[in-house]
């Protein structure tokens, strides 16, 4: 059942619950759970999606910024993060592309990996071109590759490339992480740092590893 306090004009919890569920199931399998110990992140999640100014007011979300779901291995953040899409408009679906892979498509070919996912992340939707959201998955844990021997830190140049988007046409960046504040200031260094804490609504979860 619903739990107390669980309520939004913007959304009904408990049927989305189980709707995620049923697309948990769908997507990964019969195993797949929604836990309550999640419920109050799920539903903080729920009301930034749905914006649902009063209770983003509550919880502290901008719904200008995007989320950082932080969190030990096996939590739950990328998959809930790749079933939330489930609810947006085509126009607000992202990708949810993990930093590795990421960093391995700079290896293979260099400096426009950097433009494909933030200058040239671009779409059309109604006769104009609108910034496309991401969710960088797994933040912190991608490798500096060196580029025909120049090394560079990819995906802080991506993150440093989006804040720019991000303040002047409002370029959405969503990212999970298993690392805390200062492990990723001490891989990105405080000036993404800094800008990390600009774009980035924080959501951190708790809960235990939930794969078995």
């Amino acid at each position: 059942m619903q739990p107390k306090n669980y309520s939004s004009n913007k959304f009904q919890f408990e049927k989305c619950i189980d709707f995620l569920h049923k697309a948990g199931q769908s997507e990964f399998g019969n195993h797949f759970k929604v836990y309550p110990a999640d419920y109050e992140i799920i539903f903080k999640i729920l009301a930034y999606f749905f914006e649902d100014e009063k209770l983003c007011v509550q919880y502290k979300l901008s719904i200008r910024k995007g989320l950082l779901l932080t969190g030990p291995v096996g939590c739950g953040k990328t998959t809930l993060m790749m079933l939330f899409r489930h609810f947006l408009h085509t126009v607000h679906k992202y990708p949810v592309k993990s930093t590795r892979e990421i960093s391995y498509e700079f290896l293979d070919h260099g400096f426009s990996i950097i433009n494909k996912y933030s200058k040239a992340h671009f779409q059309r939707y109604q006769d104009q071109m609108v910034p496309r959201t991401l969710c960088l998955d797994d933040l912190g844990l991608e490798s500096t590759i060196k580029h025909f021997g120049n090394e560079t830190n990819t995906i802080a140049e991506i993150l440093l490339n989006r804040y720019s988007l991000f303040t002047t046409r409002g370029m959405i960046t969503h990212a999970t992480t298993n690392l805390n504040p200062a492990e990723l200031e001490n891989l990105y260094g405080n000036r993404v740092r800094s800008r990390m804490r600009e774009m980035f609504n924080l959501i951190p979860f708790i809960s235990e590893d939930k794969r078995h």
